[in-house]
């Protein structure tokens, strides 16, 4: 009896960040469809569950070491879209639509995102990170993405007196100058309990979680956009303190693994000590078969 072939178990687990992927994907493509449909809280609810599994994915690859160059790509293809031309869609449909040339901005916020996902996988595409480098092309599609949620609370009329869809502009093209900014943001706290500092992380992580799921229409945006501007006064703060480091901090281990590289790519001379008369007969011998004798037969001399 032929034993039943185990499907490889390899296989599965590099196919299985893919997945967390194409999931994004699928809630980015459906934001799209309900924005169409004048449904923009689902259409919100669709980003942030794109955002959930963007953060999936890359965990996943980097605890089971299935990362690699394709999920890189794929991922800043999907982001494109989930992060990038599903919330400006989203403002499209529900603003940006009355104007003629209101629809520019879409395009405005499209482009950095892009240009945002291409800075990012030249400098840090598939490492574990601690800060960002402009903010991150997610939590500036969440933070528009749920920006409609808050002004349909009342909430909105406490803090702005402004109409709502007039505040678009400024909230689009203020998350697309930060995006490509030189502004570090912090990466998002890993859950630990063995210091004060994962302590904190992990109880301002849960706060957040519960605050956004119990009252989403009214805590989402507000905490997304205090993660905005934490980077953004931190960069402020330790600018005027003169403490940021010079030239690019997310270059400095490219640099060095450059360096190993070139390093690695000179090749070593051996110096192999020959008697001399072993050398005159190798330059002998290597003339002769060069250029062959003319009374001799090439093809003879070759057999």
């Amino acid at each position: 009896m032929r034993p039943i072939r185990r499907p490889a178990m390899r296989r599965a687990v590099v196919l299985l960040p893919n997945g967390f992927t194409l999931a994004n994907l699928f809630f980015g493509v459906y934001a799209i469809v309900q924005a169409a449909r004048g449904d923009y809280v689902s259409a919100g609810w669709c980003v942030i569950g794109g955002g959930v599994m963007d953060a999936l994915d890359g965990r996943v690859a980097r605890a089971t070491r299935t990362g690699s160059a394709f999920g890189i790509e794929l991922d800043s293809l999907v982001d494109a879209i989930s992060f990038g031309v599903a919330p400006a869609l989203i403002m499209y449909f529900a603003v940006l639509n009355r104007e003629g040339s209101a629809w520019l901005l879409c395009f405005v916020y499209i482009a950095c995102v892009v240009m945002r996902l291409a800075r990012f996988n030249v400098e840090q595409g598939g490492r574990a990170k601690t800060h960002f480098h402009g903010l991150p092309s997610p939590a500036a599609g969440m933070t528009l993405a749920t920006y409609y949620w808050f002004t349909q609370t009342s909430f909105y009329s406490y803090v702005n007196g402004w109409p709502w869809h007039t505040v678009v502009p400024a909230v689009m093209l203020t998350l697309s100058f930060l995006m490509i900014s030189h502004v570090l943001y912090p990466a998002m706290p890993r859950l630990s309990l063995t210091n004060v500092r994962g302590i904190i992380g992990t109880v301002l992580l849960l706060a957040a979680v519960v605050a956004i799921f119990m009252e989403p229409l009214r805590f989402a945006f507000p905490i997304l956009l205090s993660y905005v501007a934490v980077g953004l006064l931190r960069t402020l703060f330790f600018g005027l303190l003169e403490r940021l480091p010079t030239g690019d901090p997310l270059m400095d281990d490219e640099e060095d693994e450059e360096d190993m590289e070139d390093y690695s790519m000179r090749r070593e001379v051996q110096f192999v000590e020959t008697p001399v008369g072993e050398r005159r007969a190798h330059r002998r011998g290597r003339r002769s078969s060069d250029f062959p004798r003319p009374d001799v037969d090439p093809s003879e001399e070759s057999e």
